[in-house]
C-alpha cells in the first residue's frame, strides 16, 4: 500500500471531487480529524492517520489513477476502512485484460472488467446487501404475478455487458427482459435495468465509469442507491441524461415496466434503519 503525503491526498482530493465526508467514512477516520488535516489545522497528523488516510485514497481512487508511488495495484483491505471486507489476491498488472484472463481468476475472486482494465470489487457490507436483496424480491414477486419475459438476478450474476472481450460487470441488481442474452454462465448484453448500492470505495466506479458504460450499452434505466445519504438517483436514459433524485422516503416507480411496479423505500428503510443506529467513534486528534 502506498502512503501519501498531505499533498499528495490534497490533489487528488480536489481532482476527483472527494468529499471530507467520503474520505472519513471510507477511512474510519472521524469527519472531524479529516477536515482538521485538509485545512491545515492539524499540521502534523498522527502516523495511524497517515495510514488510515492513505489507505482510504487507495480504496476510493485506485485504479482510477497511477499510484504516486509507481507501485503494482494490490488488492488490500478494501470498503469502510480496515474494518469491512477483505481482497488477498495480487494481480502483477490490472490493464490489457480479456474474457479469458477473467475467466481465470479464482473462483469468489471480486473484480469486474472495463475496457480491458480490471478493477477491485470491496465486500459488500450487510446493509449494502439487504437493500439489494429486498429490491430483488420486490423485482421477482411483480414478475410472477404479472408474468412476461423479464428475469431478475442479483449479484454476483456476470454481466458481459458490451458482448465483446473486454467487459464484465456484475451489478447489484439488474432485470433482463430477452431472455436470448441470458445464457448458463452470465448475461451476454446489457440488461433493461441496473440498480447498484453505493459504497464509499465504489463512488467514482458506480456515479461515473458504469453510468457512462451502461448508458452508451443501452441498458434503458439504472438506479444508484447512496445509503449513507438516504438517496436515490433514477436515469432513464431514454427520457432524458439527467437523473430524478429520490428519498427514502419515496414510493420509485420502475420505468421498465411503465410505473406498474413500484419501489416503496420507506418500507425498505423501516427493515434496514436498525443498521444505522452506531456509536460515534472518539476523535483521535483531539
Amino acid at each position: 500500500m502506498a502512503i501519501y503525503t498531505i499533498d499528495e491526498m490534497l490533489i487528488m482530493k480536489k481532482e476527483y471531487g472527494l468529499s471530507s465526508q467520503l474520505i472519513a467514512t471510507v477511512s474510519g477516520v472521524p469527519l472531524s480529524t479529516v477536515q482538521k488535516v485538509f485545512s491545515g489545522i492539524t499540521s502534523t497528523p498522527r502516523h495511524q492517520t497517515i495510514i488510515a488516510l492513505s489507505k482510504a485514497f487507495d480504496n476510493i481512487c485506485a485504479p482510477i489513477v497511477p499510484s504516486f508511488h509507481n507501485t503494482d495495484m494490490v488488492a488490500e483491505t478494501s470498503s469502510y476502512g480496515n474494518e469491512y471486507g477483505t481482497g488477498a489476491l495480487k494481480i502483477n498488472s490490472y490493464e490489457n485484460k480479456t474474457l479469458k484472463d477473467y475467466l481465470a481468476l479464482p473462483e469468489g475472486t471480486r473484480i469486474e472488467m472495463i475496457d480491458g482494465v480490471f478493477y477491485d470489487m470491496a465486500a459488500p457490507t450487510f446493509l449494502h446487501q439487504r437493500i439489494g436483496g429486498i429490491i430483488f424480491n420486490i423485482f421477482e414477486n411483480f414478475i410472477d404475478a404479472n408474468g412476461g419475459p423479464c428475469v431478475p438476478s442479483i449479484a454476483p450474476t456476470d454481466v458481459q455487458l458490451d458482448c465483446d472481450d473486454k467487459t464484465m460487470v456484475q451489478p447489484d441488481v439488474l432485470v433482463v427482459c430477452d431472455r436470448n442474452k441470458i445464457i448458463k454462465a452470465r448475461v451476454v448484453g446489457a440488461p433493461d435495468l441496473i440498480i447498484e448500492v453505493l459504497s464509499p470505495s465504489n463512488w467514482y466506479m458506480d456515479t461515473n465509469r458504469k453510468l457512462k458504460k451502461y448508458k452508451n450499452a443501452g441498458v434503458r434505466e439504472y438506479w444508484i442507491i447512496i445509503p449513507e445519504e438516504k438517496l436515490i438517483w433514477v436515469y432513464e436514459f431514454a427520457k432524458s441524461d439527467k437523473s430524478t433524485e429520490y428519498t427514502f422516503n419515496d414510493t420509485i416507480p420502475v420505468g421498465i415496466w411503465d410505473g406498474r411496479c413500484k419501489v416503496d423505500f420507506k418500507k425498505i428503510f423501516e427493515k434496514i434503519s436498525f443498521l444505522y443506529e452506531e456509536t460515534p467513534r472518539p476523535d483521535p486528534e483531539s
